[in-house]
C-alpha cells in the first residue's frame, strides 16, 4: 500500500511538472488576418469586436499585410467609431 501511495505521489509530481513546462512554452502571436479596420489606437475584428495594439509592432505587422485598411487617425473620430459593415 505504501509504495503504491508513493509511485502515485511521483506520477503526479512528474505530471504537474511536464505540464508546466509545456504551459510556459506556449506562445501568442499577432493574427492581421482578424482585423477588418485599423486605427492609431486599436482595430476592429472582423467579428465586431473593438481591441487596442498590444504591441507596437503589431500595428506594422497589419500595416504590411495585403488589402489593410489602416486609418491615421482614432477609431472615434466618426459617428459609427470606425466600423463599416463588410460586404463581399
Amino acid at each position: 500500500m505504501k509504495k503504491t501511495l508513493i509511485a502515485l505521489t511521483l506520477a503526479g509530481v512528474t505530471t504537474f511538472g511536464a505540464s508546466a513546462v509545456f504551459a510556459a512554452d506556449v506562445a501568442v502571436t499577432f493574427d492581421p488576418g482578424v482585423v477588418a479596420y485599423g486605427y492609431t489606437d486599436g482595430y476592429w475584428t472582423r467579428q465586431h469586436e473593438w481591441r487596442t495594439w498590444e504591441k507596437p509592432e503589431h500595428v506594422d505587422v497589419y500595416r504590411k499585410y495585403p488589402n489593410a485598411q489602416y486609418h491615421e487617425w482614432v477609431h472615434t473620430r466618426d459617428a459609427n467609431q470606425g466600423w463599416v459593415e463588410i460586404t463581399r
